[in-house]
């Protein structure tokens, strides 16, 4: 398994304080910034546009790990793109079929950037697994996406395990990445499932970001 690497979510940053969480993030391990989109279609809620990602990118300088919750995947991910992500992850949810997922990760790696692809809580993985050499990471949401602060669903972690023996068995080096009521106790539950990248919002920023991305660690 390839090296843990912790992604803060956006989120839950606390943006009446943004300079100051900013630089407790540039003192912490964390490598990537987690940015959620949401369009109000694929998930009741609406969030960030790219302007907002490029003054994440400039002031955090860590790896832009954007997260697309949106029903038209491919004309959002153009937009990111050229606003400086470095990671796009879509849903499987939001494609016609599997032939349209697998064109996107196409696109999006063409394009030089790494790609990855998430699956709500009631998407089996096993769709997936025929392609994952086509995919950089695959995102369990370990909650119903659209809002932050929800309760970790332990049953996620059997899709986990799934996706960790095929990717040991094929020898890949597709990261497991995972996303939702994250902290201490459950990011301990999801390393030792397979996961290899963590996602937390509301555990790192509503306490002190540095000890907290410490303690996923």
């Amino acid at each position: 398994m390839q090296k843990l690497i912790i992604s803060p979510s956006v989120l839950s940053l606390d943006y009446a304080d943004m300079n100051g969480q900013i630089e407790q993030l540039r003192a912490s391990h964390a490598k990537w910034l987690h940015f959620d989109v949401m369009d109000g279609h694929f998930v009741p809620n609406l969030t960030f546009g790219p302007d907002l990602l490029k003054g994440f990118k400039k002031a955090s300088g860590l790896i832009m790990d954007v997260h697309l919750m949106v029903s038209d995947p491919s004309t959002v991910a153009k937009w990111f793109i050229a606003a400086g992500a470095d990671i796009i992850t879509f849903h499987l949810e939001a494609c016609e079929n599997i032939a349209g997922c697998l064109k996107l990760c196409d696109e999006i790696r063409a394009q030089g950037k790494q790609v990855g692809v998430s699956v709500k809580p009631k998407t089996p993985v096993t769709e997936l697994l025929p392609y994952l050499e086509r995919m950089d990471l695959v995102l369990v949401m370990s909650v119903e996406p659209g809002f932050g602060g929800q309760s970790f669903m332990a049953d996620m972690l059997d899709k986990v395990q799934i996706l960790r023996k095929e990717i040991e068995i094929r020898k890949l080096t597709t990261r497991i990445q995972i996303d939702g009521g994250i902290n201490q106790e459950t990011g301990k539950l999801a390393v030792a499932a397979g996961c290899d990248t963590l996602v937390a919002g509301s555990y790192v920023f509503r306490s002190d970001i540095v000890k907290a991305i410490d303690s996923l660690l």
